[in-house]
C-alpha cells in the first residue's frame, strides 16, 4: 500500500458514522474495516443497484460464501477480482470514497 493510500485509509477510518451520513456504501465499508461484518452487511442487504451489489459481493467473498459472492458480482456487472480481500477493499474505498 502506498503512503497516499495509507493516508486515505486512515482518514476514512477516522470518520465517525455521523461523518459518513446516510451513505450505505461508505457505512458498509467502514463497518467492515472496523470488524463488524454483520453491520456492514445490514447496510447493503436490502438495497438494489450495482454499487450495493458490488459491496454485497465483497462481503460474501470475505465471509467465504463464494457462490453467493459470485451471484452478487454478477448482479453488479463485474467479475470476482483476482485480488486479496484487503486489496479489494482498497479498490472499493478508492472507488466510493474518492468520488465523494
Amino acid at each position: 500500500m502506498t503512503k497516499l493510500h495509507q493516508d486515505k485509509r486512515e482518514d476514512f477510518l477516522n470518520q465517525t458514522e455521523k461523518d459518513l451520513g446516510k451513505d450505505p456504501i461508505l457505512l458498509a465499508l467502514w463497518h467492515d474495516a472496523k470488524g463488524d461484518w454483520d453491520a456492514a452487511h445490514a447496510q447493503v442487504d436490502q438495497l438494489s443497484g450495482k454499487d450495493a451489489a458490488r459491496i454485497h459481493a465483497y462481503l460474501h467473498r470475505k465471509e467465504g460464501d463464494q457462490w453467493n459472492a459470485d451471484y452478487w458480482y454478477r448482479r453488479s456487472g463485474e467479475s470476482r477480482p483476482d485480488l486479496s480481500l484487503e486489496q479489494e477493499w482498497e479498490v472499493l474505498l478508492q472507488q466510493y470514497w474518492d468520488s465523494k
